[in-house]
């Protein structure tokens, strides 16, 4: 029986269904009375071994020399390339790949320890199984504090990261070193006057020791809350409401004062406070506008008695001066006749020598 190998195949030649020889391209001739069979594989890709043990194919010369071999330990790694381009990751385990019409090549990478090496492109890193590494990105203004099996190994400043996570756990904490804002909204507070008032605090600060103070203080972001919230509490509740009212900027101040105190204890650095808003309760914003139409009216009373009492003084001074010249007095008396016949349609008057006269006993 006749059996044709094409150029891009290889043919397992086998006999009782025992191997016996890998086949080249090209037609071979057998006797089916023999028990002959030939299986046909692809020369692509890796090695199809069609059910035989490798090391049995192996025993081929020609096949040996047709093949690239590889055995990847447990703590390692290949990078698989392919015509000097990397085409994938290979993981522990044996690997044959046919080096006929595509060249094959690997680099073998030790992944036992965390640190990868300075040598390695990061770019392989799209192509790497997740989970076989940890990636970790630090923003501009950020520091990551790195752990291996939860023991600190040191800070990571901005960039990207790469750590092998094979037999090691790897993991990390960002903390934020650029300045922060605290808010403390709704703080309920009762005055030494017994006026419940509703205060939101803002404060400024800033991470001085991201390392002590993950390592010394637990939840750190709420304990600076705690912080500044008591010190709020304990300032605000000395003043009345009248003097809370005017000196807010002054209480703000002496709260930033109290926090830079304890500032050192907790590794950070505050650089500014204060009252955002007071919010009034309901009764007590009633009784304030009260207050404050009363005050507006009383100051509009005063401004319109001022007015008029300038406006008497204006008219008894004219007076005066018109009761000392009489020239004055006719100057007035004819502008007031202007005036009065603007507003006049028709002015009947006999003849005489007297007009004015006349007009002021008519008007």
């Amino acid at each position: 029986m006749k059996f044709i190998i094409k150029e891009n195949e290889r043919g397992y030649l086998f006999k009782n269904g025992s191997f016996v020889k890998v086949l080249s391209s090209g037609m071979h001739s057998y006797l089916n009375i023999f028990g002959y069979n030939v299986t046909r594989v692809k020369l692509e890709g890796e090695v199809n071994t069609a059910g035989l043990d490798i090391n049995v194919l192996m025993k081929d010369k020609g096949f040996a020399e047709s093949i690239s071999k590889i055995n990847i330990l447990d703590n390692k790694i290949a990078l698989h390339y392919v015509d000097g381009r990397l085409s994938n990751i290979l993981t522990s385990g044996e690997y044959t790949f046919w080096n006929v019409f595509k060249k094959h090549t690997f680099e073998v990478i030790d992944i036992s320890k965390p640190e990868i090496s300075k040598d390695i492109d990061i770019n392989i890193f799209k192509y790497m199984p997740i989970k076989l590494y940890t990636k970790i990105e630090v923003q501009e203004g950020e520091v990551a504090l790195l752990y291996f099996n939860s023991k600190f190994q040191g800070e990571l400043r901005s960039g990207l990261h790469f750590f092998w996570n094979y037999n090691t756990k790897v993991s990390h904490q960002l903390v934020e070193m650029k300045s922060q804002q605290l808010d403390i909204s709704g703080q309920e507070i009762l005055t030494t006057d017994k006026v419940s008032l509703r205060i939101n605090f803002v404060c400024n600060y800033r991470v001085t020791n991201a390392v002590k103070l993950i390592a010394e203080i637990k939840d750190y972001k709420n304990q600076i809350y705690i912080l500044t919230q008591l010190a709020l509490r304990e300032y605000v509740g000395k003043y009345k409401f009248d003097e809370l009212l005017e000196q807010k900027e002054i209480i703000g101040n002496l709260v930033l004062a109290k926090l830079i105190k304890k500032q050192a204890a907790y590794y950070i650095e505050f650089t500014e406070a204060g009252i955002k808003d007071i919010v009034l309760p309901g009764e007590i914003r009633d009784i304030m506008n009260t207050v404050l139409i009363a005050e507006k009216t009383a100051q509009a009373n005063v401004i319109s008695r001022r007015e008029e009492v300038a406006s008497t003084r204006s008219l008894l001074n004219t007076a005066k001066l018109m009761d000392e010249n009489q020239t004055l007095f006719k100057l007035k008396e004819l502008e007031y006749l202007e005036r009065i016949c603007d507003k006049v349609g028709t002015i009947s008057v006999s003849g005489g020598n007297n007009l004015l006269k006349q007009l002021n006993e008519l008007l």
